[in-house]
């Protein structure tokens, strides 16, 4: 969403996070995790928290996306 600021803490590590496949031919598990993770197109890229959950669902789709770790 427009102006929606991410739930970040300070100092917080944050992830980014890019697609580079496509979900077609996935399964739908993999498919609501990228939903999950605010992507949905090749080339979407989101930052997000650096937490065990958020590393939990990068873990499912390893295949289909990119991650950059930032400070």
């Amino acid at each position: 969403m427009p102006g929606r600021k991410p739930n970040t803490y300070e100092g917080e590590k944050t992830l980014t996070v890019k697609q580079v496949r496509s979900a077609i031919a996935n399964k739908p598990k993999a498919v609501g995790t990228l939903r999950a993770l605010g992507l949905g197109r090749i080339g979407n890229v989101n930052t997000l928290p650096d937490r065990p959950e958020i590393r939990g669902m990068l873990a499912r789709v390893p295949h289909l996306i990119e991650v950059q770790e930032n400070n």
